[in-house]
């Protein structure tokens, strides 16, 4: 055996001796720079089954489909808005930072001042007429009035009292252009119908308080609404849970819903966050990324209702057609809804 040690011993030397010599580049696995995407929750953070959580399944869509790592951070009450958009955008290896909601807006703005070499989108930016949107900052906004104009409609035709409700989490115009839409559909479908209207809050706090949602729920119900609509965020699950106990129909937001109370959820107005938040970051990857207003309404697909085989049992096809009737006038022009209502 001895003599094969010295063969053994030079073949190594050998080995070693090449890959000193080689000049070509060692594997890392660092993220290169500006190409790693940042993201800030809004209140409710991830887990609210709505609005954040609609923005994330966007990254992991992004990171599925263009190879894109992500990082995330919950701001918890929503104090540190700022301070986690800066320390985001502070690292050399992110060059795409999201704000999740419209109170982000400001803050944004001030941060996309700072870092000019960043690039920055809001979902749901609250645009000012007048003030000047940063260059570097995507404003993406969607028309909320139109796919609640849709789920209105849908609650006056189904409803068996003629009574349906609304609940909000905070007092806001962006909130209000969900219920001004919402109404203007229930009357437009049926203009005997009664709306009960409740906010959780008038600050964001509203997004995550459930047990006040479920209180308001339960007050609309027992006053005779049979369906109720939310735009809540976290807090639209306390809806769901007085829909359960009072055996009356919800409709949900922002992300099909249904899972979350299976059998009383009626529809839900999607909004199709995931999907802007994907394409944005397909754009920033490309070299696409500019800057501006972004909006979605049912044109541009951007907002809908769910109509599938899990609730279809609660839609008749005639009350379907009717709805996408609707949908085809608000497109067309023919149905112009009014947000200042």
């Amino acid at each position: 055996m001895k003599l094969f040690v010295f063969p053994l011993i030079v073949f190594i030397l050998f080995v070693n001796s090449c890959n000193k010599n080689d000049n070509s580049p060692v594997p890392k696995n660092e993220t290169k720079a500006g190409t790693k995407v940042g993201l800030v929750f809004d209140i409710g953070g991830r887990g609210d089954k709505s609005f954040n959580d609609a923005a994330y399944k966007g990254l992991e869509t992004a990171k599925e489909k263009l190879g894109i790592d992500f990082e995330v951070i919950d701001p918890g009450d929503g104090s540190d808005r700022e301070s986690a958009l800066r320390k985001l955008a502070s690292k050399k290896d992110i060059g795409l930072v999201f704000g999740v909601g419209f109170i982000f807006t400001d803050d944004i703005n001030n941060i996309a001042t700072e870092f000019p070499d960043k690039k920055f989108a809001c979902i749901d930016y609250s645009v000012t007429p007048g003030k000047k949107i940063p260059e570097n900052v995507a404003a993406v906004e969607f028309k909320e009035d139109e796919g609640s104009f849709l789920v209105g409609a849908l609650a006056a035709y189904i409803t068996k009292v003629n009574k349906v409700g609304f609940i909000g989490g905070m007092e806001s115009a962006l909130i209000r252009k969900f219920e001004s839409g919402f109404k203007q559909g229930v009357k437009y479908a049926n203009p005997e119908c009664q709306i009960l209207s409740g906010y959780v809050s008038v600050s964001p706090d509203g997004f995550k308080n459930p047990g006040k949602a479920k209180e308001i729920a339960v007050s609309q119900y027992s006053n005779g609404a049979d369906i109720i609509y939310h735009a809540s965020g976290l807090s639209g699950l306390g809806l769901f849970e007085a829909a359960r106990e009072k055996n009356k129909l919800a409709i949900g937001v922002d992300m099909d819903q249904y899972k979350e109370a299976p059998g009383f959820i009626l529809s839900s107005m999607v909004k199709q966050v995931n999907e802007s938040v994907y394409m944005i970051i397909s754009d920033f990857r490309n070299n696409k990324f500019t800057g501006g207003e972004k909006t979605f309404g049912l044109k541009e697909n951007g907002v809908s209702f769910v109509y599938d085989e899990n609730n279809k049992n609660l839609i008749s096809e005639d009350v379907k057609n009717k709805v996408d009737n609707i949908r085809n006038k608000i497109i067309s022009g023919e149905i112009k809804i009014d947000v200042s209502k």
